[in-house]
């Protein structure tokens, strides 16, 4: 969540960052903005995530630019 929002890559290796950036470009995504503060953003587990391994996500909101 903190690359998709903020940029920032801590704790990803150099295969991570490409991976999401790969799918951000093919999926022309050009905005990933976290829940409201007013939102119940509890995480839940999922065995099939938007990006990577099975495991615990929070729901978000994702802009894409249509071609």
């Amino acid at each position: 969540m903190g690359y998709l929002i903020n940029g920032d890559a801590t704790g990803l290796t150099e295969q991570d960052v490409n991976e999401v950036d790969n799918l951000l470009r093919e999926q022309s995504v050009e905005l990933v903005c976290p829940p409201s503060a007013d939102e119940d953003c509890q995480p839940y587990f999922s065995s099939v995530p938007w990006i990577g391994l099975p495991t615990e996500v929070v729901d978000c909101t994702v802009v894409y630019r249509i071609t």
